[in-house]
């Protein structure tokens, strides 16, 4: 069993009804943590209650979103002590074949809202104490061809990541973010019935295989953890070391 290392704390996680939030919100509340989970479909009622813990449906784009959430954290728990910005989603074409409302869609929810969320919810994590940790991708770190704006919109986030590490750092505010590889999520399932995807991108894992939900909640749970006290402006990458190493089979 995983150490009880957020007993008494408070996390908001964005994109929690599957998938990777499903599985940071599993291991938030399985480490002691009360957790408000957040997400556009109303499953995320279903995933709470089955945790015990809140849900919130909320579009992570509205105008405002970030105040509505953090009220519905206070107005539950009391306090914010962690915020897991995980909503986003996938689509994305080559640039030639996106059209301005793709963009606009891909942008606003994978960057402009986790700004916009930060913004309004920050003001209320503990000074010192508070944690923030964003879900980047591998595809904002290094380049992989029709993923356009969804590559754009993630290395934003990793950018995003280091510069609020230095704005809040004084405050006391860790900021740091992951960056996964290939997860099985309802997400990738497209990808993955991609032959050429699968040659250039999950056949050249050195761990040789794709990575699940959990793979990545352990690592968020470290950056947000007493563990990482000293560690602030990472982008971590969880892809089985695709990025360091990736080769063909020898």
């Amino acid at each position: 069993m995983p150490e009880k290392r957020f007993t008494g704390q408070v996390a908001i996680v964005t994109g929690a009804a599957r998938g990777i939030g499903e599985a940071i919100a599993t291991r938030f509340v399985a480490e002691g943590a009360k957790v408000l989970l957040v997400d556009l479909l109303r499953d995320v009622a279903d995933t709470a209650t089955r945790l015990g813990q809140k849900s919130l449906v909320c579009d992570v784009v509205a105008r405002g979103a970030g105040e509505t959430i953090a009220q519905a954290a206070l107005a539950a728990f009391g306090r914010i002590d962690i915020l897991v910005n995980n909503a986003g989603i996938g689509g994305s074409k080559r640039l030639a074949d996106s059209d301005d409302a793709l963009i606009e869609r891909l942008i606003d929810t994978n960057l402009s809202a986790v700004l916009r969320v930060t913004r309004e919810i920050s003001p209320h994590l503990p000074r010192p104490g508070g944690r923030i940790v964003n879900v980047s991708s591998t595809f904002g770190l290094a380049g992989y061809p029709g993923t356009t704006a969804y590559a754009v919109a993630k290395a934003g986030v990793a950018q995003f990541t280091r510069q609020l590490a230095g704005e809040l750092g004084p405050d006391g505010i860790r900021v740091n973010a992951v960056a996964p590889g290939v997860i099985q999520t309802p997400m990738t399932i497209a990808h993955r019935e991609n032959p050429f995807y699968m040659r250039v991108v999950v056949e050249p894992i050195p761990l040789e295989r794709m990575g699940e939900p959990a793979d990545v909640a352990g690592p968020v749970a470290f950056l947000a953890s007493d563990d990482a006290a000293f560690v602030t402006g990472v982008v971590l990458p969880v892809d089985g070391g695709y990025l360091a190493a990736r080769h063909g089979k020898l």
